[in-house]
């Protein structure tokens, strides 16, 4: 396959201007790192510098983001401390995936910017995506349709519980 089209995100990518104050407020990764509500927030895991979260336009199941506490949209404000953390939950994140999902492969990247396609480019943040061999399909292309197997809230619970596997004796580094 050359080229992979996917029409359906255009609705997500032509909402208004999602660009908010300096300060974060209306920041949707801000507001929701305030508030206590992390099952309702589709908050997998909080660290002490980031935290990760489902996103609610997935490409797969199990389609995760990484994002700081502190509200920038230029990686090279992040402190040394925030960007390990980052990178060591993208580590945590993956082993996590793999025990709730077994997915066969993975894309990691930030979009900085809108025209680099960032949906939300003042709140910088690493999009894990889980990948299966075959797992594209003719349903976003041809009926404006994305087909996941799986409800957002299950996905959060199972890659909850995967996390706690990993911090109750599985191995892995810590970051606090």
């Amino acid at each position: 396959m050359d080229r992979l089209y996917a029409p359906w995100r255009m609705a997500y990518i032509d909402q208004p201007d999602k660009d908010h104050p300096a300060d974060g407020s209306g920041c949707i990764f801000c507001d929701k790192a305030a508030q206590d509500a992390d099952d309702r927030n589709l908050i997998v895991h909080r660290g002490a510098r980031a935290f990760v979260l489902l996103n609610l336009f997935p490409y797969n199941n199990g389609h995760l983001m990484i994002a700081p506490y502190r509200h920038t949209a230029r990686l090279d404000d992040l402190e040394d401390a925030v960007t390990l953390e980052i990178m060591a939950l993208a580590q945590q994140a993956q082993a996590a995936l793999e025990r709730a999902f077994h997915p066969q492969g993975y894309n990691l990247g930030m979009n900085l910017g809108a025209v680099a396609g960032a949906g939300i480019a003042d709140h910088l943040h690493l999009h894990i995506v889980p990948r299966w061999n075959g797992d594209t399909n003719f349903m976003p292309v041809l009926a404006d349709v994305k087909v996941l197997p799986d409800a957002l809230e299950n996905s959060a619970r199972k890659l909850r519980e995967a996390w706690g596997e990993r911090e109750n004796g599985s191995g892995g580094r810590s970051v606090e």
